[in-house]
């Protein structure tokens, strides 16, 4: 089955300089995706901007919605462009390079990117800590901790869910503090504790779950890379133990030794 059978909706605007050429043997899915390509490639569409609607695509190359989603998809496929639900389809951006060394900030980092920094407080909760937080944190299985679960962004393009753990006597009220200013640093200097060193970081990967594929917009099969971590005072105290999932395809991870 060919797209020579599409029947044309509203003819392409005249402002539009790539209009598709029925009957010329080259699928009209085909064209599309390289019309497309070459605004891209010709700077045309920036990095990060956000494609027209379907409905505005269609009009614009007059072919129906299935064609233009076959072409749509295969840019994708491409790594040229990504749908993210409820926001739209955008130029891909480069992955965000992300150092892991001593001193790691989420806001620093994002902002020496050239990026905006974003963040908020999804839940926090006070629980008894698990053997494997319990051993991170060095305290007894049991003792309180605090739970805060974070979203992190640039740009508002979702990068990572980061769950974190704090000794409960140790870092009162830092879910206030973290929910009014969106950072988990100034919450921890707040406190007294923005000194911090990463004590060790371990990093694995695996396929995005429900939850994830919702919160970082993110479309089914795809892989989040899973950061432990355990920062510690200046003394080598742990006092924060981090499980993020990045979006494995807009952060590239870097070790610094």
């Amino acid at each position: 089955m060919t797209d020579t059978d599409d029947t044309p909706m509203t003819p392409p605007s005249d402002e539009a300089p790539s209009d598709v050429a029925r009957g010329s043997g080259v699928a009209l899915w085909k064209q599309i995706a390289e019309r497309i390509e070459a605004d891209i490639s010709e700077g045309r569409l920036k990095p990060g901007a956000r494609l027209p609607t379907e409905a505005e695509l269609a009009e614009r190359f007059g072919v129906n919605r299935h064609t233009l989603r076959r072409a749509l998809a295969t840019l994708t496929d491409q790594g040229l462009v990504e749908a993210t639900p409820g926001r739209g389809t955008f130029v891909k951006e480069p992955p965000l390079r992300y150092p892991i060394s001593p001193r790691t900030r989420f806001s620093e980092i994002v902002s020496g990117e050239g990026r905006a920094p974003g963040g908020r407080v999804i839940a926090s909760q006070v629980e008894a800590a698990s053997s494997d937080i319990a051993a991170a944190l060095r305290v007894a299985p049991g003792t309180q901790v605090l739970r805060l679960d974070m979203l992190r962004e640039a740009d508002n393009v979702p990068l990572t869910i980061g769950t974190h753990w704090y000794i409960a006597d140790r870092c009162r009220d830092l879910d206030l503090i973290a929910a009014a200013t969106g950072s988990v640093t100034r919450a921890l200097e707040a406190l007294g504790l923005g000194d911090y060193r990463r004590l060790e970081t371990r990093i694995t990967a695996r396929l995005a779950d429900e939850e994830e594929r919702s919160l970082l917009a993110l479309p089914p099969g795809r892989a989040v890379m899973v950061v432990e971590s355990i920062n510690g005072d200046p003394q080598r105290r742990p006092i924060q133990f981090t499980r993020a999932r990045f979006s494995a395809d807009r952060v590239q991870l870097i070790v610094k030794n």
